[in-house]
C-alpha cells in the first residue's frame, strides 16, 4: 500500500480509537486508492486524503421533547456536514437507539463518494439522534422533531445542507421536521429537505428508490455474466423501504426475495415475498412500531429462525439490506460455503472489512459495494431537488427513468475505473476510485482549506 495512504489510515485509527465504525469505512475506502495516489504525488504535499478524511464541520446538540404524560427527555443530536466541493451536503437524519458520532461519521464520510457517483452535484452529510420512535405516539414523534428542528435550522438549507430520511425517518417525519423548519424561517424552502410528501414538493417513487436501484445495478452485474433476473432467489435483511423495494422490482423481473430479517431474527419464505398482500404486509410492519418480523412468519405460514441471521441460507444472490456490520466473517464463511456467486451490498457498509475482504478474494464471487448499489435513494432526492427548484412534478415513469439512468451510469463508471487502474473487474475498488476522484478533482481546484 502507497506510504502517504498507510500514513492517513494510521493517523485515523491513532486518533479515533473509539469510533470503530468510521475507521473501518476510512480503511475500506482508502486502500482502494493505491494506483491513482501513485500517480499523484501532489496529494501528499497538499494533505489531500488528510483533509478528505476530517468533516469540514460536525456538531452535536441537546433535543429535549415531552412525552405524552409530561415527563421531559433529553436526546442527543448531530449533524456532519463532511465534504461540500461537489455541492451542498446532502444525506439523511437517522433516528435510532444506537446512533454515535462514529456512525454519523462513518455514514457521511460514505455518503460524500456515493453522491459523487450518482454525477449530480451533491457533497456528502449526515445527521441523527440517539431517539427512539419505537413505541412513540405520533404526538410524540412531532414534538421530538420539532425540537430537532429548533437547534438544526440555523445549520440548513436548499444551498447548505439538505437532509432526508434513513433509519427510524420516513415520510411522517420529514413532514413534522420541514414544518417546524418552514414555520421558525418564515419562508417555503421546500427544497431543504427531500423525501417529502407528494403535497408539498415530494418525488415519486423516492420511498422505493433505493431498492429499485440496488435491482438496476444487479441487472447490470448480471448482464456482464450473460444472465438475468428471471428466475433468481435473492436472501435480503431487514423489512423496511429498502427491502420493500427490492421485493416489488424482483417480483416485476421475474425474480424473488426469499428471506426477510428484523432484530428478531429471519424468516424463510421459499415461495418468496410475491403478491400484494405479501408486499403490502411489509409497509404494514413498519408502521406498527413492533419492529417484529415474526410477524409475517405468522400471517403467512412461513419459518421462523430466532435471533438469527439469514445469511446461511441457500439463494442466488445475497442482498445484505439492513444496517451496518450485518455480515460478519462467520457468515461469510457461510455464505462462500454455500457456493453464492453474486454478493450485493445495499445497507450502508453492511459487512466487516475482514469479511468483506474474504469474500472478494473468492474467485467464482462477485461483490458489489453499497456505496454505488443503494445510491439509488440519494440519486431520486437529487431528482426531488431539481424538481424543487424548477418548480416541476414529474411523473413515475420519468423518475424511474432517471433513477434506471443514473444506477447504469454509476455501474459503468466503477467498471470503467477499475479498468483503467488494471483492477479488472473490480466493482468494489472501481465505485471507491470513482467517487474519489471527482471530489479530489474539486477540492484541488478550489484550493487548500
Amino acid at each position: 500500500m502507497n506510504s502517504y495512504i498507510e500514513k492517513v489510515i494510521g493517523r485515523v485509527k491513532e486518533k479515533y480509537p473509539y469510533q470503530p465504525e468510521f475507521c473501518q469505512t476510512v480503511e475500506e475506502v482508502l486502500s482502494s486508492l493505491d494506483p491513482v495516489v501513485e500517480r499523484h504525488p501532489e496529494y501528499e504535499k497538499v494533505d489531500l486524503l488528510g483533509r478528505m478524511v476530517e468533516p469540514e464541520r460536525m456538531f452535536s446538540f441537546r433535543v429535549v421533547w415531552q412525552d405524552d404524560k409530561g415527563f421531559a427527555h433529553t436526546q442527543n443530536g448531530y449533524r456532519c456536514q463532511f465534504n461540500g466541493a461537489i455541492g451542498p451536503y446532502k444525506g439523511g437524519i437517522r433516528f435510532q437507539k444506537d446512533v454515535t458520532p462514529s456512525i454519523m461519521k462513518f455514514l457521511a464520510f460514505e455518503q460524500t463518494f456515493k453522491n459523487s457517483l450518482t454525477g449530480l452535484s451533491m457533497g456528502g452529510g449526515k445527521g441523527g439522534s440517539d431517539f427512539d420512535p419505537a413505541g412513540k405516539s405520533d404526538d410524540e414523534i412531532m414534538r421530538f422533531c420539532q425540537s430537532f428542528i429548533q437547534a438544526l435550522y440555523r445549520y440548513i438549507g436548499p444551498d447548505t445542507d439538505v437532509p432526508a430520511g434513513d433509519m427510524g425517518v420516513g415520510g411522517k417525519e420529514i413532514g413534522y421536521m420541514f414544518g417546524e423548519y418552514r414555520r421558525l424561517k418564515g419562508n417555503f424552502e421546500n427544497g431543504t429537505f427531500t423525501g417529502k410528501g407528494f403535497s408539498f414538493g415530494g418525488s415519486l417513487i423516492r420511498p422505493e428508490a433505493t431498492g429499485f436501484g440496488s435491482v438496476y445495478y444487479l441487472e447490470d452485474v448480471l448482464k456482464h455474466d450473460g444472465e438475468t433476473l428471471k428466475g433468481k432467489t435473492i436472501a435480503c435483511a431487514g423489512f423496511g423501504n429498502v427491502t420493500w423495494g427490492i421485493c416489488r422490482k424482483a417480483e416485476e423481473l421475474g425474480a424473488k426475495v426469499i428471506t426477510l430479517s428484523g432484530p428478531d431474527g429471519y424468516v424463510y419464505d421459499p415461495d418468496g415475498v410475491l403478491g400484494k398482500e405479501k408486499i403490502d404486509y411489509l409497509v404494514e410492519m413498519r408502521g406498527s412500531g413492533r419492529n417484529r418480523v415474526q410477524d409475517y412468519a405468522d400471517k403467512f405460514g412461513v419459518e421462523f429462525h430466532a435471533r438469527e441471521k439469514p445469511w446461511g441460507v441457500k439463494a442466488d444472490i445475497i442482498m445484505p439490506s439492513a444496517m451496518q456490520n450485518d455480515v460478519h466473517m462467520d457468515s461469510a464463511q457461510k455464505i462462500v460455503k454455500n457456493g453464492i456467486r453474486y454478493y450485493i451490498e445495499v445497507a450502508n457498509m453492511p459487512t466487516t472489512n475482514d469479511a468483506l475482504r474474504y469474500l472478494m478474494e473468492q474467485p467464482d464471487m462477485i461483490v458489489a459495494p453499497s456505496k454505488a448499489v443503494n445510491a439509488g435513494g440519494v440519486a431520486v432526492s437529487g431528482l426531488e431537488m431539481s424538481q424543487n427548484s424548477e418548480r416541476l412534478f414529474w411523473t413515475e415513469d420519468e423518475v424511474d427513468r432517471q433513477l434506471h439512468r443514473i444506477m447504469h451510469q454509476i455501474y459503468e463508471s466503477s467498471v470503467a475505473a477499475a479498468g483503467r487502474n488494471g483492477l479488472g473487474y473490480n466493482l468494489v475498488a472501481g465505485a471507491n476510485i470513482a467517487g474519489f476522484e471527482r471530489v479530489a478533482d474539486a477540492m484541488m481546484a478550489q484550493g487548500i482549506f
